[in-house]
């Protein structure tokens, strides 16, 4: 069994049927300033029972490429909106 990858992020859009873009926030040390940054990046994640909406705090897991860009799903909600 292989160690799939989890991100979790809030949904910011809801684009199209059964996707939904979410924003994840890591936060890193500065190479020269040693102060801690965050950084951001979309993922599209696949709904397959269209139950997110905006404002919500979701975990999705890794899994097979869905389309160009959609290669995550999701595993749970862990806050609603």
């Amino acid at each position: 069994m292989t160690h799939k990858r989890e991100i979790q992020g809030t949904v910011v859009k809801i684009a199209g049927d059964k996707t939904a873009t979410i924003l994840v926030e890591r936060r890193v040390m500065h190479p020269r300033y040693h102060k801690v940054v965050k950084r951001f990046k979309k993922y599209l994640i696949h709904d397959e029972k269209n139950e997110l909406k905006v404002g919500d705090e979701v975990v999705a897991v890794e899994c097979r490429p869905i389309s160009k860009r959609k290669a995550f799903r999701l595993k749970s909600i862990v806050g609603a909106e």
